[in-house]
């Protein structure tokens, strides 16, 4: 035990800056806990998402001089049209659900070595994925039909989609892991934006702890008397 007030105060100033520090280093992992639980309950409550894909190969026809080169070209031509409304219209009659549908659920991808068009939709329902990515394929199949004769380019169905068996949409774990670092990161942005004690601020507390309190001061002078 010290008899020197001013030293007391300081080592209390420090021991309560240590235990202030160590409090808000307590915000980092209970934000990744938050997080955590958050993306866990996301990946719970979402439905699960299914992908289906089906695949068309654009080929000459023969009745032109259209080569494998032309076949390519078209079928990134092709590939851009698939979610137009003049493929999506046909669509929706042979999937069974509206256009607004279609669009948020078909994507395609083309080759740019192969010329392929594939086309993917995902649903909710297996089997819904199946049919959209059906219809969609075929549709396409028949908008190039109507323009054989001028562009010497078929559309050949590859392969029909699949019933998948499992989700193409993360799992709870994956959605909790996500959300774990994202509280993390945000935990720790947190605690770098914090307002942070300045060595002035220490020096003026320690300065006004070293001044002594009017009682100390009269006590002096009655000494010195």
């Amino acid at each position: 035990m010290t008899d020197n007030p001013t030293e007391g105060a300081r080592v209390a100033d420090r021991t309560r800056a240590r235990v202030t520090r160590l409090a808000s280093w307590w915000w980092l992992p209970a934000a990744a806990l938050v997080g955590a639980v958050a993306g866990g309950a996301y990946g719970q409550l979402r439905p699960p998402q299914y992908t289906a894909t089906s695949s068309v190969v654009a080929v000459p026809n023969g009745g032109t001089e259209a080569d494998c080169t032309d076949a390519l070209g078209f079928a990134q031509a092709y590939g851009r049209v698939a979610t137009q409304l003049a493929v999506l219209g046909d669509a929706q009659v042979w999937a069974g659900v509206p256009v607004s549908t279609l669009r948020e659920s078909v994507e395609v991808a083309t080759s740019p070595d192969a010329p392929m068009v594939a086309v993917s939709a995902t649903s909710s329902k297996p089997s819904q994925a199946v049919d959209i990515a059906n219809a969609v394929s075929r549709a396409l199949i028949t908008e190039a039909e109507h323009t054989r004769e001028r562009t010497g380019i078929r559309l050949e169905r590859l392969s029909r989609a699949l019933k998948p068996t499992e989700p193409s949409s993360a799992s709870p774990a994956l959605t909790s892991l996500v959300g774990a670092s994202a509280g993390g990161l945000l935990g720790g942005l947190a605690l770098l934006a914090r307002p942070r004690r300045t060595g002035d601020d220490d020096e003026d507390e320690q300065s006004r702890a070293s001044v002594p309190g009017p009682a100390g001061a009269a006590d002096a002078r009655g000494t010195l008397g």
